[in-house]
This record gives structure tokens, sequence and C-alpha cells, in this order.
């Protein structure tokens, strides 16, 4: 029997990697905290999955921070303070980023499930091909590395909620069918990206940016506030269009058997 799903695309950190996504979210906070305006990690999370400056230009859009910018500089916000904050983001990032590769419980596993069932394994990322050399060899080391991994700036700097990453794997991994193809992702920017592709969209709930928690935290959680976190997370992906809501990835492949059944 020729598999249903032909390919899956994951993406990179809170879905695989570093758990509950926090490598970036520090980094938002400190850069603007530079620029004297505080924002909160709820804002500083909220456009999650975006390629870095458009994420930084996203938060300078938000009302209230907007608002904080112009009092404090008595302008609004313009490219080149854009480009100075994600500079600074860049040069904080690339100091830590090694750090917050640790697979996810499960992502190695289920990565080598597919790849055991001749499903291709394919990457999209907010990261930067930059950043990406630091992040793949590390992670690489630690069990996970998928077929291929495509940044915003193999597809014209177009990254989530733009489809060309996804479209850049399936040319790539030689994938032909959208409905034959599933993206993994853990924010609302990987839903989107999924959904203007036409694959099918697959939201993790457990290690999630949206979830918003570290390991630890997560595991002093009681079971009921663990289900409630995931009923607000799971509203959030179908509210964006999301085909399948997961708790954790290690339940990703009992979803593939299921969809090819």
């Amino acid at each position: 029997m020729i598999n249903k799903i032909e390919g899956v695309i994951f993406d990179w950190a809170g879905t695989m990697i570093d758990f509950g996504c926090f490598a970036p979210v520090h980094v938002f906070v400190n850069i603007f905290k530079d620029a004297g305006i505080d924002v909160t990690i709820e804002e500083a999370r909220e456009p999650m999955g975006m390629l870095k400056r458009d994420h930084i230009q996203a938060m300078l859009e938000m009302p209230r921070i907007k608002g904080l910018w112009e009092e404090k500089y008595g302008k609004s916000p313009e490219e080149q303070d854009i480009d100075q904050l994600y500079n600074q983001f860049e040069t904080q990032l690339m100091q830590t980023l090694e750090d917050f590769t640790t697979p996810i419980q499960g992502a190695v596993d289920t990565a080598h499930w597919l790849k055991a069932k001749g499903i291709k394994v394919g990457s999209t990322t907010g990261y930067t091909s930059e950043m990406m050399e630091v992040v793949k060899p590390n992670a690489a080391q630690q069990g996970y590395e998928p077929d291929f991994v495509a940044t915003a700036d193999l597809v014209g700097n177009h990254g989530r909620p733009y489809p060309y990453m996804i479209f850049k794997n399936m040319e790539v991994l030689e994938l032909q069918n959208v409905q034959h193809v599933v993206k993994v992702g853990d924010t609302v920017s990987d839903i989107q990206e999924g959904v203007n592709a036409g694959v099918i969209t697959v939201g993790v709930i457990k290690g999630s940016s949206l979830s918003g928690y570290n390991e630890s935290d997560w595991q002093q959680l009681s079971v009921d506030e663990r289900t409630e976190i995931g009923k607000a997370v799971k509203a959030k992906f179908e509210a964006n269009g999301a085909d399948h809501v997961i708790y954790s990835i290690e339940e990703l492949p009992g979803l593939i058997e299921s969809l090819n059944a």
C-alpha cells in the first residue's frame, strides 16, 4: 500500500526542540528593555513563529507597545528602529542559541519512526540560515536531523504566514501533492503557514510557545491545570484552521496511522 502521507514538515523551536520555545522569548524582552520599553512575555510570544525581523515589527505594531514607543521617542517606530532592534536581537540570540537545541521528549523517536515508514521529514523555521547553522549541528548530535531545512532567506524572505517554505520542502523532497503532506507546529503562524499551503495542519500543545512553560514548570502543573491550558491552546489552533491538535509530539505516529487508514 502506498502511504497516503508522503512528507511531514516540522517547525523547530517549541515543536521538536527547545521545550516552551524559550531561546527567543527573553531576547525579545531584553532588546525592548534596552530601548527603554517594558514588554511582557505574553506580548513577546504573540507573533512567535514569524521571521524574527517580522516578529519585532509585529510587536512594534501592538497598540500598547507602539504607544509606549511614541511616548518615549516622540514618533512612531520606523524601519531603522526595527533594523536596530533586530541587529541587537541577532547578536544576543547567537550568544545563547546552542543552549536551546535539546530535542523535546519523543521528537527524535517520532522522526525516526517517520523515516522508517519511508515518510520524508522536512522543516521550516522562523530562524535565519545563520541561526540554523548553530541549531542544526547541535540538534543532530542529540539525534534529530530532518531531511531538509527551509529558512525564509531561501524564499525571498517571505517567512510565515506565507506558504513558500513549505513549498520549498515539497520541491526539494519531491512531494507532489499538498493533500499528502502534514505541517506540524506550536504557534499560530505555523498553522497559518500550513493552511496557506493547503497541507494538513497539526498543532502540538505540550512544549509549545502557546503553552509558554519550560519543561520543569510544566511537569509541576496538575493534570487539571494542563488540561485547562491544553483546551485554550487547542481553541487557538482551531480558530486559525488547524485540522488536528495533538497533546504531544509522541501522538503524531498514531495520527499518521489514522490518516493513512
